[in-house]
């Protein structure tokens, strides 16, 4: 009973992931740019830590980025029409991804920079 419970939050999430994929295209590009990240990282020998460093941030974007969607989800389930309030909070939820993404791509140059630089 406790894994089925576990294996059905799973699925719950992964739904979430897809729904997040095909709705959303902020999300495909978040995706696209981790990827990228990703294949940078290997490709410069990143070290553990570094690599890391770049895992979490990346996991970082794209969780606010769903949190973003779910918040502006419900805020259209309750208040279908225009109102301050609901705008404000659709507002901050963005200024959650905005925040992160910059973060992201300061830790990023910090980590990528000294790497690229002995290419240069």
């Amino acid at each position: 009973m406790f894994f089925q419970k576990k294996i059905e939050s799973f699925g719950y999430a992964l739904k979430g992931l897809q729904i997040a994929w095909k709705e959303e295209q902020n999300f495909r590009f978040e995706i696209a740019c981790a990827i990228i990240t990703i294949l940078l990282s290997i490709f410069l020998h990143l070290s553990k830590i570094e690599f890391v460093i770049i895992i979490f941030m990346i996991g970082f974007v794209l969780a606010t980025e769903t949190l973003n969607t779910a918040l502006e989800e419900l805020c259209d389930k309750f208040q279908p029409t225009h109102d301050p309030h609901i705008a404000k909070i659709k507002d901050l939820a963005a200024a959650a991804v905005l925040i992160s993404a910059v973060s992201a791509l300061i830790v990023g140059a910090m980590i990528f920079i000294p790497h690229l630089s002995q290419y240069l």
